[in-house]
This record gives structure tokens, sequence and C-alpha cells, in this order.
């Protein structure tokens, strides 16, 4: 009995350490909680959290337009800004650009911690003062402080876990000590300005290859620039009088020999079984690590399925913003670096592990990937009638990019379908599609940048004396070649029963030669029914109004107004309506100046004179007004339009159109009336 005790005794002292058991025990409570807990944690809307932003800033005298944060209207409508100074994004507050309001005293971001699409904040060009506020909390994309009276140290992990930041701008404030290492490690960084300040100590290396500006100018900065760094603009570290190596001048002198390494520790020494058992795990250690093992993997798995429906839910938040924040901060980043250009390979039949890249559509273009044209230098072009535009600089090439996201017409195979479609399409007065982008919420379309502009522009912009005036050759022959192009399209495009439809003169661009070339062509099949409906031009010709169809004459009255807009040199109306209004019509007003027996007062003076040619101008106007014509049956099809276009002649310039022109008014009223 005695004996049994003992020997329960020595088998319970032999037990292995509780220690594991008890951490396996926590770490299932914890996980418990964890899964336990909803993803998302309650939090206050949007405007509440800005509000409270708006409570924590000084404001200047110049902060009046804060007046329009109003608690009682959204933010944000769509991508309709309420708000001065929010981006707005798909409804959601893309981010703040607070810049020039003479904000005073500290910044406190916490408040923002609660908007969860926030990814750019700018207060650049104000008063702001303490120390760099507290940013880990936010994923922020883009950080524009310049400018301010920020001071005291940055602390070294400031940066940490920022894996989305690229750009950061804390130039021309107050700031010292060392630069933090925390921001070697954001793997994204792209342009950092940290000039003006008085950082001291070495330069951390920065060892991201997608750094490509780094601005530490004029501040107290010492010892051997990181070789990783030697490649940039020596301008980068000018200001800095005990910085050396390449790329600057001065030379580093020799580093001091090493210290001799500390003298190796004896062997430990073990004997018996206190070293057999030491290194003999006990099985309920094994059963514990085998638990922990799993634990873990599941909460591996639950993890990425949970960043991965988050990232599908942001895809099209996450392309948009990269084009918006490289657009806007263009003028601020002085410019772009060049960037290695990958060549990817046209994707004939796209697959659905395709999606993330560009398809080209052409061979004789240069070849690049997304993320060349995410991280290419943009300026946005403007807003149109489906999105945005942007300009982008890829190596020596520039191109356009157009959002579309009402696009979704078609299913996904039948786009790629139709986008290769148009990319086999070639003609002079052409615009070529280079690229395309795919994604359900959201579509790009790439292509070349013409320097020149649109023909709307020049007709209806500022002149000066880079732009001049159109005269009347340079109208005639914009005329011919959108006639020649539009025939093009009608030959190459016969299934479609409009084959522009959305022909209109800011939709033609002008070369250095002044030879138009035709844009957002053929897009009709794939642009949503509701928003073609409400915004293309084929929908706001007179037979859809009187009989809810469009037809094969319908791009010739689009066709007949640019005519008109050309000759008349006033902007159409018939661009702004939804749908087609007579008393809004431009060709309606042409015809009511011609039967008042005033047709020489329709032409555009700034057309020059025309000499010899009044009776072309005669014949173009007549041409114009026939392609507008209400009742189709008595519209002129394209190929008499053409036909007609070809016997004009652009003559001689010489002399006042308005006197030769008038005496055959008369003449001419007859014959259209």
């Amino acid at each position: 009995m005695v004996m049994g005790a003992h020997m329960a005794m020595a088998r319970l002292m032999r037990a292995p350490n509780p220690t594991p058991t008890f951490f396996v025990a926590l770490f299932i409570a914890v996980l418990s909680c964890m899964v336990m807990l909803p993803f998302g944690s309650p939090m206050a809307t949007t405007t509440q959290a800005l509000m409270r932003f708006k409570k924590t800033l000084q404001l200047g005298n110049e902060s009046a337009t804060l007046s329009s944060w109003d608690p009682n209207k959204d933010p944000c409508n769509g991508n309709k800004v309420n708000w001065v100074g929010v981006l707005c994004f798909n409804g959601n507050v893309r981010g703040l650009q607070l810049e020039n309001l003479g904000l005073q005293g500290k910044l406190d971001l916490e408040p923002l911690t609660q908007l969860p699409y926030l990814k750019t904040l700018s207060f650049m060009n104000n008063s702001l003062a303490g120390p760099l506020p507290e940013l880990k909390n936010l994923k922020l994309r883009s950080l524009y402080l310049s400018y301010n009276h920020f001071s005291g140290e940055i602390p070294d992990d400031a940066f940490e876990g920022m894996i989305f930041l690229r750009k950061l701008y804390l130039g021309n404030n107050q700031f010292t000590g060392k630069i933090p290492s925390s921001l070697t490690t954001s793997p994204k960084i792209f342009d950092v300005g940290l000039e003006g300040n008085k950082f001291s100590g070495q330069i951390p290396d920065f060892r991201q290859k997608s750094l490509k500006r780094l601005n530490l100018a004029n501040n107290e900065l010492e010892g051997p620039v990181p070789e990783g760094l030697s490649k940039l603009d020596p301008s980068s570290f000018s200001g800095n009088g005990k910085l050396c190596g390449p790329p600057l001048a001065g030379k580093c002198s020799d580093p001091p020999p090493p210290a001799s390494p500390p003298p190796s520790a004896p062997p430990s020494e073990c004997s018996g079984d206190s070293c057999g058992t030491s290194k003999k795990p006990s099985s309920g250690l094994k059963i514990a690590l085998i638990v922990v093992s799993i634990l873990l993997l599941l909460a591996f798995i639950a993890g990425i399925l949970i960043f991965l429906n988050k990232k599908r839910q942001q895809s099209e938040l996450d392309v948009a913003e990269s084009l918006d924040d490289s657009a806007s901060k263009y003028t601020a980043a002085g410019g772009s670096s060049q960037m290695d250009v990958k060549s990817v390979e046209a994707t004939p039949h796209p697959k659905k592990g395709d999606l993330g890249k560009l398809s080209f559509v052409r061979d004789d273009r240069q070849k690049f990937d997304l993320h060349d044209l995410l991280r290419a230098s943009a300026e946005i072009l403007g807003s149109g009638t489906f999105g945005a535009s942007y300009k982008a600089l890829i190596m020596t090439d520039a191109v356009v990019v157009k959002r579309y996201k009402q696009m979704n017409n078609v299913g996904r195979e039948e786009f790629h379908e139709h986008m290769r479609r148009l990319g086999r399409l070639t003609h002079p007065n052409l615009l070529p599609l280079v690229a395309y982008y795919y994604r359900r919420e959201e579509k790009l379309l790439v292509s070349d940048f013409v320097e020149n502009g649109s023909l709307a522009s020049h007709l209806h912009g500022n002149h000066n004396s880079d732009q001049p005036v159109l005269d009347w050759p340079i109208r005639l022959r914009v005329i011919k070649g959108i006639a020649r192009g539009l025939t093009y399209l009608y030959s190459a495009l016969p299934s479609l029963v409009v084959p522009h439809g959305h022909l209109k003169s800011s939709n033609v661009l002008l070369d250095e030669n002044f030879e138009p070339l035709l844009n957002d062509y053929a897009l009709l099949p794939v642009i949503n029914m509701e928003q073609a409906q409400h915004l293309m031009m084929a929908y706001k010709s007179p037979e859809y109004a009187q009989h809810r169809r469009i037809t094969k004459k319908t791009d010739v009255w689009c066709l007949g107004i640019i005519i008109l807009e050309v000759l008349t040199g006033k902007f159409p109306e018939n661009y702004l309506k939804q749908s087609f209004d007579s008393r809004a019509d431009l060709a309606s007003w042409v015809n009511g100046m011609i039967k008042e027996k005033r047709t020489s007062e329709v032409f555009d003076v700034e057309m020059g004179g025309v000499g010899s040619s009044k009776g072309e101008l005669l014949k173009l106007l007549k041409i114009g007004v026939k392609c507008c014509e209400e009742d189709v049956e008595r519209r002129l099809d394209l190929n008499e339009v053409v036909e007609k276009i070809d016997e004009l002649n652009e003559g001689e310039s010489d002399g006042d159109y308005r006197s030769s022109v008038s005496s055959e008014g008369d003449d001419y009223t007859s014959q259209v009336v």
C-alpha cells in the first residue's frame, strides 16, 4: 500500500510540465473570444466622425469654408462632394484635402480611424504644430503635411505596419532626431519628401524597389549615402554638409576596422539522465504543439478568407484611388522619374487569373503592366460623360486612361471580344484603342495622348497664340476627316445600328496637323442601357424622342450637329439635354435664321474670310441642315453625305465672308426652306 503510494507520487513528480497546457488553454480562450466577437464593431457614422474631427481643429481665418460641414447633410453623394475639402468616391469619404486654411494647434487624427475607406490626407500649407500625429491606426496611401510647424522627434516605429503607404510629404517643418527606420519597412512607398527639417544622424537603408523619389535636402544628416540610394539625383541630398558618397561628389573616409569578436563561451557540459531528459520533449508538450499548430492554421485560413473578401469589395476603390492619388499631387511631386517598363504579352483570350492585368489589343505599342500605369505620374484631363480621364507618362510615351463605371451591359467574355474587335480597327481618322483593364465594377480604356486637344476646345475655348483660331480650310478638312472616319466605322462594324453612338465635338481630337481623330466610338454595346439612354448622343436624336428607336441614320444626325457647330461656332445645347428638344436644337436655330433671311449672321466671325469659297460654305451649311432633318426618311444617308462633302473645295481665304455670303443668302433660303 505504501509502495503503491510512493509509485503514484513518483509518477506525479515525473508528470510533464503543466506550462504548455496552460498556454494552450489560454490560446483557446483568447481565440474563442475573437471568434465570438463580430468582425466589425459598430462605429459612428462618417458624418459623426468628421464632425468630431472638426472639433479638434483650431480653425484659422480662412476656414469659413468648413461651414459647409453640415451634420444634417451627408459629406458625399456618390462622387459628388457636399462638404468642402472632402474627397468622395462611390459615396465614401476617400480623403481630406484641407490645405491653405490657416489651421493651427495639434493635429489629432483619432476620429478619422472610424472612416474605413480613408486613404489620403493633406493638410499642407497650414500652421499646424506639435509632434507627428499617431498614424498606425489609419490605412493611408498618401499623407501630405508639408509647410506646417510640426516639430520634435518622430518615434522610430511611427510607420510600422503601414503597408499601403505610397506617398509621404513632411517637408519644411521642424522635425528633429533620426529618420524613423520604420519608414524603410513600407513595401509600397513611392515618394518621400523630408526636406527642410532638422533630421540628424545617418540615412536609413531604403531598399524598396518601389521608391522613385526621396528628398532629404536641407537637413543635418551625416555619413555615407546608402548604396540603394546612390542613383538618385544629388539635389535630393543637398544642404547636408556631412553626407558623403555617391551620388555626391565628396568621398567618405575609410571606416574604422571592425572590433574583435568576443571570445566564444565554453561548450556546456552535461552528463547522465539530465542531458537526455532535456533533449527529449515530453508527450504532453508534443500534444500541446500539435493543438497550437492546428489552431494557428485555422486562424490563418480564416484571416486569409476575411482578407480576400475585403480585397474583393474594395478592388474598384483601390484602382481608382491609385489613379486619383497620382493625379492629385502631380504638381507637388515636381514631375516624375522614369520607370522600368515591364513587357507583358497581350492576352488573346483573357482568363479569370488575368483580370488584374492590362490587356493589349495592339502589337505596335509599348507594353507595360497595370502597376507601371498606377505608379506613373498622372494629370487629370477632365471628367467626361462616363468618368474621369487621366494623362499618364509611361517612360517617354504619354497615354490617356479613361475610367468607365457604367460598362456592364455584356458579360466578361463578350466584353473581351468587343475590345479585341475595337483593337483591330485601323484608320487615319480613328484614335486607336491601345489596351484595356477589366473588372466587374470598373473598366479602364487606354489610348494615345493627343496633344492638340479636342475640336470642342478649339471652337469654344479661350484662344491664345499657342492655340490658333480654326480658319475655313481647317474646318472643312476636319469635317471631311470626321465623315471619312465615320464611313470606315460603318463598313468595319456593319452589325452595329450606330457604329459610333456618341459623336460630338469633344469626342473629336485634332492631331498636330489638325486631322480629326474620332474617339469614344462603338461603346454602345457595352455601356449599361440605362446610362446610354441618358447620356449618349444617339439617344438625344429626334427619332429616339419620337419613336424610342435609333437607326442607321442616327450617327448622321450627330454629324449634322457637328457640321453646324463648326460653321456657326455656337455650342449646341443638344449636348446638354437628356433628350431631343426642338427649342434647344442648333439645327432649329439655323433654320430660323435662314427663314428670316439672316443667313450671313449664322457663320462664326472667327472663321475669317472665305473669299472665293462662299459657295462652298453655303453648300456645307445646307448639308448640315439636311443631316439634322427630324424626319429620318428625309434625312441624308451617310454615303450621300460623304459624297457631297468630298466635292467641296477649300478655295482661297481672302476678303470678308459676311458681305460675300449675304449676296447669296436669299437664293440659299429658297433652296433650303
